[in-house]
């Protein structure tokens, strides 16, 4: 059923694993589009009472594969439309499903982090509801590097966990950080050395839990401390106004030819 996606279900745990090992798990179109239906697929299991994420090949996400970004960025003009357009219920564009729809899961979500999570890597990361850091893992909220902004429903997650002006100075440097700064933001629940294997214990723990406790404490907590739905329509309009104008391609273009970039 799905190609950039593993899913084994067993106890009542899904294993979702990200299976493009030979590009660290780089996000391209049909990723996107995997990524969202899986998610609304396991939402409509009641069976499933926890999920467990990682990435095949060591790696979690090395976000979005810029071959894919050159196809979305062929006609701007829709993509622009589609980030300024978000569906009803704010339930997000296209572009922000991959991570909602993890979001909107009942059942706790667990991510597995090895390698990097850069990027729609690291955002796909912080749609779980805990995250478990190799010691060499490194994660980036990278695309000011491309001239644009996080718009993968990081507006959901980030706000639950890290000061505002720790979250604007990541957001806009597009540092990477390892696994120790990451657990003192607050962006990873544990630093383990065997992240996997970590998560599928907890995972198990919570299986063995009342599903209706589990779920109730997990809607509590994502109610009051949710940013709310609205706010993924401005990342949405926001990125609308950025993506394809001069400034944001001077900035890909500088780093392709790898020179300082010249902004008007």
């Amino acid at each position: 059923m799905y190609t950039r996606l593993e899913i084994e279900i067993k106890d009542h745990v899904a294993e979702v694993r990200l299976n493009r090992p030979e590009k660290k798990n780089a996000l391209d179109q049909t990723f996107f589009e995997e990524l969202a239906a899986a998610g609304e697929d396991l939402q409509g299991n009641s069976d499933i009472r926890a999920v467990v994420m990682y990435g095949n090949g060591g790696c979690f996400c090395a976000g979005i594969d810029t071959s894919a970004l050159m196809q979305f960025a062929a006609d701007i003009d829709k993509m622009r439309s589609e980030l300024a357009t978000v569906p009803d219920h704010g339930r997000g564009n296209r572009f922000q499903r991959p991570t909602v729809a993890w979001q909107e899961l009942k059942v706790p979500v667990i991510a597995a982090v090895e390698g990097v999570a850069f990027g729609g890597g690291i955002q796909i990361a912080l749609a779980a509801d805990f995250r478990v850091m190799a010691p060499d893992a490194r994660m980036s909220i990278m695309e000011a590097r491309w001239g644009i902004i996080p718009d993968m429903g990081i507006t959901q997650s980030l706000p639950q966990l890290m000061r505002a002006d720790q979250a604007k100075e990541l957001i806009m440097t597009g540092r990477i950080i390892g696994a120790d700064e990451a657990l003192s933001l607050g962006l990873t629940t544990w630093v383990d050395p065997d992240p996997i294997a970590r998560a599928r214990t907890l995972a198990a723990e919570l299986a063995a839990k009342s599903p209706d406790a589990v779920r109730g404490s997990k809607a509590l907590v994502d109610q009051v401390w949710g940013a709310g739905t609205d706010y993924l329509a401005l990342e949405g309009a926001l990125q609308s106004k950025i993506i394809g104008y001069p400034n944001q391609m001077e900035t890909v273009m500088a780093q392709m030819q790898k020179r300082p970039a010249s902004y008007k």
